[in-house]
């Protein structure tokens, strides 16, 4: 670095025009010494430059001035956009002088962008979808620790009256006691060898407690347990009591909801259990599956519709025709079909009808001849979207209603499909569903039994809103169904309903099936809902060979309605 340590300011060499080297020139290489541009040899300028010179740090020991010509006012980069390497060894040095992996790092700084996007979608949806069946899940072992710190709350109806609470006697042992014993086994449940129904839906509800802050902290400091919040459920205790009494001896469940917010307001299935001394008599239950206290008939039993499945057939008729009105048919009380025999219940003769008169008297024969019309898979849709064979909604337990009608399937199984015999099988709660789409202009309200948690001196915590679940239909066709199980109620087989004055739309089953023995016994149906131009209470009932709809399950469904009017 000598050159530049005794070189004057005044005194660094000009560049005349021809002695410049040309921007476009290209980078000259060596082996060792100084870097020298082509054209600089002469110039005794390689002497004074060295490679920290030209891509490093100034030497600092002395300031040097460089003088340039007024039109050359900098050392122009001979490789500046748009000129090329001269040779191949050159290029490789330029291309090592610009930014490499550009490609590559903008493509995992996108990839961890959109993976901390899916973490957040996924941290939402368990938030949001997820959260309460894990914290709810009997495998959660956080609900042990809740259990140790929390005094379990109570279950109430929604017209106060207790389900069940925890007592806690003088020595701190607690007992779960169910005030009103069977009445509510099924609904309520039980925390006797597992969890069922509200015990199980809310338990992480009733081992939460949001009592006053200051009271926790007491009762931490005094080791004492926080009382747990209560669950106010949608059930009515009175509608529920009337329900239970109306089915008397029969095997088999009602449900009772409000069509516009999907509240439950009533469920009961027999045979039934004590909740206060199931721990006694577990191992006798649970040893005799014939009993089946512990089937929730309402959201488990799996039926013959019967002549209820005639709604479908209904909707399906008026989605091909768009009409009942040109439908005529004279009933005989039998007709041959192909390798079968259709008769109407026990031989009835009806006659010349139309649709509206087939639909409330109910008539085999008809419904036969409509199924045929339909054919296979134009049924076979009606009932998938009416969630035959589909995960029905809800929180508890519920089987997924059996549906086998095919394309392949025969003439045979297509007739008795179309009247509701045949393989196919359902809950009382899926017709429940299906009428109360019906009474809510084609849609299905998301089914509950929660409506908001409260802590112990009643303060609200949480609401559970009505939500919608699915619309089924189109309003005009629940109008049109609507206009149907009227003329049951006032002119067919639910004609006892306006008997007692009640308005009401509906519609009854007989539904054939084999018993043990192997000889034939008929399930009772009835499911509608009350005041058909603004109702709110759906019921659906099923009596186990109760025989007739119109016989058994009507006036069941006739003593819920003189307990919900206070007749």
């Amino acid at each position: 670095m000598k050159g530049r340590k005794n070189a004057e300011p005044n005194m660094a060499k000009k560049l005349n025009e021809n002695e410049r080297p040309s921007p476009a020139a290209p980078r000259a290489t060596r082996e060792s010494g100084p870097l020298i541009y082509p054209g600089m040899e002469d110039a005794g300028i390689g002497s004074s430059y060295s490679d920290d010179d030209l891509y490093g740090e100034p030497d600092m020991e002395e300031e040097t001035e460089f003088e340039f010509d007024d039109d050359y006012d900098h050392f122009q980069d001979p490789y500046s956009e748009g000129d090329e390497p001269d040779d191949e060894e050159d290029g490789t040095e330029q291309e090592a002088l610009r930014p490499r992996y550009t490609g590559s790092f903008r493509f995992i700084s996108i990839a961890f962008i959109l993976i901390f996007f899916m973490l957040m979608a996924n941290l939402v949806y368990f938030n949001i979808r997820e959260k309460d069946t894990v914290l709810n899940s009997p495998y959660n072992k956080r609900q042990n620790s809740l259990a140790e710190r929390v005094i379990r709350g109570s279950i109430k109806s929604i017209d106060g009256a207790y389900l069940a609470r925890t007592e806690v006697d003088d020595e701190g042992n607690e007992t779960r006691v169910y005030p009103y014993a069977n009445i509510f086994a099924h609904t309520v449940g039980y925390m006797t060898h597992g969890k069922s129904g509200l015990e199980s839906i809310a338990n992480y509800q009733l081992l939460t407690a949001h009592n006053n802050i200051i009271d926790q902290i007491i009762n931490e400091f005094l080791d004492k347990k926080n009382p747990g919040d209560n669950v106010v459920s949608t059930l009515n205790a009175n509608l529920q009591e009337a329900c239970y009494y109306a089915l008397g001896d029969y095997r088999g469940a009602i449900v009772v909801l409000n069509p516009k917010t999907g509240a439950i307001l009533a469920m009961v299935s027999k045979p039934d259990f004590d909740p206060n001394t199931l721990a006694y008599v577990w191992d006798d239950m649970v040893s005799d599956p014939s009993a089946s206290q512990l089937l929730n008939r309402a959201t488990q039993g799996l039926y013959p519709p019967g002549s209820t499945f005639k709604i479908v057939t209904a909707l399906s008729y008026l989605r091909k025709f768009g009409t009942f009105n040109d439908f005529s048919y004279d009933c005989k009380g039998e007709v041959e079909l192909g390798e079968s025999v259709v008769h109407c219940y026990k031989g009835n003769v009806h006659g010349e009808e139309n649709f509206s008169e087939a639909f409330a008297h109910s008539c085999n024969t008809a419904f036969a001849e409509i199924g045929l019309m339909l054919g296979n898979d134009r049924l076979s849709d009606t009932a998938k979207d009416l969630l035959f064979g589909k995960r029905m909604p809800g929180e508890i337990n519920i089987s997924r209603t059996k549906w086998q009608l095919a394309s392949s399937s025969d003439e045979t199984e297509l007739v008795q499909t179309s009247f509701g015999q045949g393989k196919t099988l359902t809950t009382p709660y899926h017709m429940a569903l299906i009428c109360s789409a019906i009474a809510n202009k084609g849609v299905i309200m998301t089914p509950r039994l929660i409506d908001h948690v409260e802590t112990k001196q009643g303060t609200v915590v949480s609401t559970v809103s009505p939500s919608r679940y699915k619309r089924i239909m189109t309003e005009d066709e629940a109008n049109a169904l609507t206009l149907l199980m009227k003329e049951v109620v006032e002119n067919g087989t639910a004609s006892e309903l306006s008997e007692w004055g009640f308005k009401a739309a509906g519609k009854t089953g007989s539904a054939e099936y084999y018993k043990s023995d192997g000889s034939i016994g008929t399930h009772s149906w009835f499911v509608g809902f009350n005041n058909p131009d603004d109702p709110d209470l759906v019921i659906a009932v099923l009596a186990e060979n109760g025989g007739a709809g119109s016989s058994t399950a009507v006036p069941i469904a006739a003593e819920i309605l003189r307990s919900y009017y206070g007749y």
